[in-house]
């Protein structure tokens, strides 16, 4: 199947150049299966090659990418704050998730969402779900082009350079990129583990559903 999605992935590139690449991008914000770690080292190998324009293809990345953001921001941002706080109060005992729990979520996001977004735009697997909370929180539109640009630009410049400078071996930086998602997948994973200790297992939230009426 992989073979088969960067097959579908060179032929976009190759035949598409910069448009290839901006549609390319910006469905892989929507669609995960489509991975930037093939379509920018190719971008940049196809460059390296002499096809295209290096700066270019950054370029065109760079606007896929706001573009994909735009449409997750805008999609949560029609379901809106007042939807997540209601599923929050019906079925958030579920999983030991309160009203408070989601205000401190929304204000901790409030303060610093320009950092998360510029930050998590260049961190592997959640680099494009970081338009979700944003745009639940409606996040100033222009402010969360800005940093979604930069965050973008940075990712891009990386992995397009990368490609670029290794030619042939463009293909490689995907398992570079897999030790990266390896560390990023287990942070994920003791994050979970951690909540579920300390709303689930943990004696003190024993005690407190013990005492709960």
């Amino acid at each position: 199947m992989l073979s088969d999605l960067t097959e579908w992935v060179t032929s976009v590139v190759e035949r598409l150049g910069y448009v290839g690449v901006a549609f390319l991008v910006a469905l892989e914000n929507l669609f995960p299966p489509i991975p930037s770690e093939i379509v920018l080292p190719l971008a940049g190998f196809v460059a390296g090659r002499g096809d295209a324009w290096l700066v270019g293809m950054v370029i065109a990345a760079t606007v896929g990418s706001v573009i994909g953001a735009w449409i997750l921001y805008g999609i949560a941002a029609a379901v809106g704050p007042g939807r997540i706080r209601r599923l929050t109060m019906r079925y958030g005992g579920w999983f030991r998730i309160t009203v408070d729990d989601l205000d401190r979520a929304e204000g901790w996001f409030d303060r610093r969402s320009g950092t998360a977004v510029l930050l998590c735009r260049c961190v592997p697997l959640i680099r494009s779900l970081v338009s979700i909370p944003a745009g639940f929180r409606r996040m100033p539109f222009v402010k969360f082009t800005v940093y979604t640009a930069i965050g973008s630009l940075v990712w891009n410049s990386a992995l397009i350079g990368a490609g670029f400078a290794l030619g042939e071996r463009w293909d490689s930086v995907e398992g570079y990129l897999g030790y990266v998602q390896t560390i990023v997948l287990a942070l994920i994973a003791a994050v979970i583990a951690w909540f579920v200790w300390t709303r689930f297992l943990s004696a003190q939230s024993r005690r407190a559903r013990s005492v709960q009426p």
